[in-house]
């Protein structure tokens, strides 16, 4: 099965033990990563939901990139200036594409979500009281305009 993710604003079309070098991403080597945005999904010619495929890889090593070397000139002005950048990046090794089982992060979540609204009300009611004594102070008088200064007699 392969599967085309999104990750560092590039795509890529990865299967299992596959290796790629992507922007750097944290964690450490031997750390296991999810690649969640997939874009796509497929096994030979058919396609699958790619909302129901999850990419996980493992991190080899931190790395960094070719370096790019940038070269400024301005011809018969005597100005040069050169500077390098190497960009960070990780090594994965993908390990598997395959189905996701969410039912079971479901019920976790719908069991905090169940247990937020009974604590929400009274957390929410403080801060709205705070907020609107802190907004009734802030109105100050306007600014006195300066008296307009009045040219001198000649004497």
């Amino acid at each position: 099965m392969f599967a085309v993710v999104r990750t560092g604003g590039k795509q890529y079309r990865v299967a299992a033990g596959d290796k790629i070098a992507v922007e750097k991403l944290a964690g450490d080597a031997g750390d296991t990563v999810t690649l969640g945005d997939v874009l796509l999904a497929g096994e030979g010619d058919k396609l699958a939901d790619a909302s129901k495929v999850s990419v996980s890889a493992e991190i080899i090593a931190q790395a960094k990139s070719e370096k790019v070397v940038v070269f400024k000139k301005r011809r018969r002005h005597n100005y040069r200036r050169k500077a390098g950048h190497r960009q960070q990046m990780t090594l994965l090794r993908i390990t598997d594409v395959g189905e996701v089982a969410k039912k079971a992060p479901a019920k976790k979540a719908a069991a905090k979500t169940e247990d937020a609204p009974k604590k929400a009300p009274a957390n929410k009611a403080a801060p709205k009281k705070e907020a609107a004594e802190k907004k009734a102070p802030a109105k100050k008088a306007p600014a006195k305009k300066a008296a307009a200064k009045k040219p001198a007699a000649k004497k």
